[in-house]
């Protein structure tokens, strides 16, 4: 079992690799679902590695579909 400390030094020591982030943030062995941006002060990101987060990328898509078609009936019945 792993220790809180021992999974905190693991999850800094995944967030300052370098190979785990392009323009998303990427590791399978940090535990968080959000994590700082690699500029700290531009606020939170999702770790797209983690189980939790390919699940809120699904929500977030699947809200932006809904919302993005209901309003394109809208607008067309508007049309009509």
């Amino acid at each position: 079992m792993t220790t809180p400390k021992k999974q905190n030094d693991q999850n800094q020591k995944e967030w300052e690799n370098p190979e785990n982030w392009s323009s998303i943030y990427f590791s399978k062995k940090d535990s968080r679902t959000f994590v700082p941006k690699r500029n700290v002060s531009e606020g939170w990101t999702i770790n797209f590695g983690s189980a939790t987060g390919a699940k809120w990328i699904y929500y977030l898509f699947g809200i932006f579909f809904l919302i993005g078609g209901t309003l394109g009936v809208f607008f067309t019945a508007l049309l009509d």
